[in-house]
């Protein structure tokens, strides 16, 4: 997997100051996307041993409340293979750092059995998680007064509460 960059002290993509880790490879295009060069699979650097050591100490200090997934698109089943052997490694160091992933994928639809994107990776992937946003970037439902998201119909999903009860549990409208 490689990856198309990497924020630190990010206080955008999550509650709190973050870690922000953007994966390279989509499948989604969406219209207007904000990061179309990240679309490549082949973008950017090799996400090796190195890189997943720094991220790991960017987490240690206290001020800093946890990781987000963002791309290109993490719920690519390659990039979901590789990401869940990393957050393993970031809940078994930082269990209590909370965990946020964005994905142009519908959740319901896409990431539960059956779905398109589903692979073996999913459900552990997804089990990590405290937050997910979902839905594909939709530029005539943009809407730059919401908070973690682009446009209206995208979903910003409490994963925990999600998988507990079996529904789509929202974190915030």
């Amino acid at each position: 997997m490689n990856y198309a960059g990497i924020k630190y002290t990010d206080i955008a993509n999550g509650l709190g100051c973050r870690t922000v880790l953007f994966v390279s490879g989509c499948r989604n295009h969406c219209k207007d996307c904000f990061q179309p060069h990240t679309w490549d699979f082949n973008y950017g650097e090799a996400f090796d041993e190195k890189v997943q050591q720094d991220i790991l100490d960017s987490l240690k200090p206290d001020y800093v409340q946890g990781l987000t997934l963002l791309g290109g698109e993490p719920f690519e089943p390659e990039n979901q293979v590789e990401l869940v052997k990393f957050v393993r490694k970031v809940k078994e160091q930082y269990p209590k750092k909370d965990i946020w992933a964005f994905t142009g994928y519908i959740y319901d639809v896409d990431l539960v059995e059956g779905g398109r994107k589903y692979c073996e990776a999913t459900d552990e992937l997804l089990s990590m998680l405290d937050v997910l946003v979902d839905g594909p970037f939709i530029a005539e439902q943009k809407d730059l007064t919401l908070k973690f998201r682009g446009s209206r119909n995208q979903r910003v999903m409490d994963m925990k509460e999600t998988l507990k009860t079996g529904k789509v549990v929202l974190f915030m409208d």
